[in-house]
């Protein structure tokens, strides 16, 4: 049976905005619906009838999602930078800021800063709005069940650890916590994926990894572990020790920290992989070979996953991919060569629909999905002792 939570969906996506549609839509007697619509507008989700009189003229009867009815916060941990914003329940920013920390610092390093920054953004743009939830990524394997890292081979400290104790001051609000690449593609569920429903989305920065979504959903895998092609071993790379702890990955070749350490090594003042791709940008024909060079080895590898996937399409994203034009040439080279003619005839390469704030979208969307999903929805509704979802 359609319950208040499919009906606050159909409102949400804009595939409804009258109850005449939503009983179209549903086939809900008009009671069902105006019960449902009751109790979504009296939890403060849905505005309705003289609600909307000042909003563009739109006629009592309409129905809009109440987009301002609270905040979703969004923290992107990375290894020496934290990227937070604050975001509407339509998952548009209110404001923004980062936080800068010592290269792979713990949780006790990093997180008292980030919960003071998610605070003043709060006061800064959403003083009076409730935090429904708050969505953080992390680099490595992550359990989503308990929302902590599980293997993390760069950010030392994080494995098992419950962060939600640091973001008490925020409130009540339920923690999220993802993977940096499985958010990335989630990301891309506001974008890309809007035209294809299926998709690889390479995070390629200070390491590689893989968001892959597969008819339209985010695959994590069954530990989490979906899509570390960083850490994939190769051939060229036998013998090479990788910050893992291990030798030969991917990474070692390819990963933007290796990059770092080889220009670093020919005198080149480089720090991050931004400085890289900076100089890249500006012209310099070492750091441009380095990017490409990357890219190849990158899709090498890449090319089995699309041989066995199937995509669509292939989203570029991260530091590295800040040089698109540099960087989709070395992949399109190596996958062209080696995936199979019939997975390549109608593949397209496509940079990150949010740049740099992908991360910041994806946890912000990864946040939106968890609490305003129909079923969570309607346990909030219970909760209020309001109108049963289903009456």
């Amino acid at each position: 049976m359609t319950s208040a939570g499919d009906v606050l969906e159909l409102v949400r996506s804009g595939r409804a905005s009258t109850r005449s549609e939503l009983r179209r839509l549903t086939g809900l007697s008009r009671t069902a619906v105006v019960a449902r619509v009751s109790a979504l507008a009296e939890a403060g989700l849905l505005l309705v009838g003289e609600e909307l009189a000042s909003t563009g003229g739109r006629p009592p009867g309409s129905i809009l999602f109440h987009k301002d009815a609270g905040v979703v916060l969004a923290a992107a941990i990375g290894r020496s930078r934290s990227q937070l914003a604050v975001f509407d329940l339509m998952g548009d920013e209110l404001g923004s800021a980062s936080v800068d920390h010592e290269v792979g610092a713990g949780p006790d390093a990093v997180m008292p800063p980030v919960a003071e920054h998610l605070c003043r953004l709060l006061d800064e743009t959403a003083a009076a709005r409730t935090v429904l939830a708050v969505g953080v990524s992390l680099p490595g394997t992550v359990d989503p069940v308990r929302g902590v890292s599980v293997d993390s081979p760069v950010m030392g400290g994080w494995d098992g650890a419950d962060l939600a104790p640091y973001l008490e001051e925020i409130g009540a609000a339920p923690l999220y916590v993802g993977n940096d690449a499985d958010v990335l593609a989630r990301s891309e569920r506001l974008g890309h994926a809007a035209r294809f429903r299926d998709l690889l989305v390479v995070k390629a920065s200070t390491g590689l990894g893989l968001g892959i979504i597969a008819e339209g959903r985010v695959v994590s895998g069954h530990l989490g572990g979906a899509g570390e092609i960083g850490h994939t071993k190769v051939d060229a790379a036998e013998g090479r020790p990788c910050r893992c702890g291990d030798t030969g990955c991917l990474e070692t070749l390819a990963g933007g920290w290796a990059l770092v350490s080889r220009l670093s090594e020919s005198g080149q003042p480089v720090d991050h992989v931004r400085d890289l791709v900076a100089l890249a940008q500006t012209g310099d024909p070492e750091a441009k070979q380095l990017l490409r060079e990357s890219g190849r080895q990158l899709g090498e590898v890449l090319a089995v996953a699309i041989n066995l996937l199937n995509p669509q399409a292939v989203v570029l994203g991260g530091d590295m991919a800040a040089a698109f034009d540099v960087y989709a040439a070395g992949v399109r080279e190596s996958v062209y060569a080696r995936a199979s003619a019939l997975a390549t005839r109608d593949l397209q390469f496509l940079p990150s629909t949010f740049g740099d704030r992908a991360g910041l979208v994806g946890c912000a969307s990864m946040a939106l999905d968890q609490v305003l999903n129909p079923a969570a929805v309607d346990a909030r509704l219970l909760e209020r002792h309001d109108v049963p979802a289903t009456t």
